[in-house]
């Protein structure tokens, strides 16, 4: 019972577009003529600089990380049920039924939903993932979708529970449906590692 009302919330709060609603209130534009079109965190910062994306940034993130949080702490929620809390606040970020079923991928939120139930060591772990990916190459896509299958690589090694092994590929599903387009096509080398290809 308690599982599905903090599902309810990690919806009602996930679909809460907030990068959009700063870019309408304080930026005076609509970010998703910004950028790849997204009303995510990004698009905040390509409108209206540093002050507006950290906000943007910290409000997607907590928005997935409370719901995790509190079924926690206050309800004592586990297991798979947790699962369900945890791809909830993700999936309505992605469909949020404010932008007409039209929102981002995710990637913010997702960090939240990990810092609830990792700590730091999820989000710092996809972070490096993600950095390693676009030192490699250049398409922020793919990087994004390596750090999340390099993170399930880090469950699956550290021996996580199996129901966060479902949480993290269920994100991963969500942000790779959210940005198929971009994986249609192979990712492009960084100049650097063209270079030492040439050579080679």
């Amino acid at each position: 019972m308690f599982s599905l009302v903090w599902v309810c919330v990690g919806l009602v709060l996930g679909s809460f577009p907030f990068s959009y609603w700063i870019g309408r209130l304080f930026l005076h534009t609509d970010i998703r003529t910004y950028g790849d079109g997204a009303p995510g965190a990004s698009n905040v910062a390509r409108a209206g600089g540093k002050v507006p994306y950290v906000v943007a940034a910290l409000l997607d993130a907590f928005k997935g990380s409370v719901p995790v949080w509190l079924a926690q702490l206050w309800s004592g929620v586990s297991g798979w049920e947790l699962a369900a809390v945890a791809i909830a606040p993700v999936l309505a970020h992605a469909f949020t039924p404010f932008l007409k079923f039209r929102g981002g991928m995710g990637v913010a939120t997702t960090y939240g939903v990990w810092l609830g139930l990792t700590g730091w060591v999820g989000p710092v772990v996809i972070a490096v993932f993600m950095a390693l990916m676009f030192a490699i190459q250049k398409n922020w896509v793919w990087a994004a979708l390596g750090g999340m299958l390099g993170f399930l690589i880090f469950l699956l090694v550290l021996q996580f529970p199996l129901y966060f092994l479902v949480i993290c590929i269920g994100h991963t599903a969500i942000l790779a449906f959210k940005r198929y387009t971009y994986l249609t096509t192979w990712p492009e080398l960084q100049p650097w590692l063209s270079n030492m290809w040439r050579k080679l």
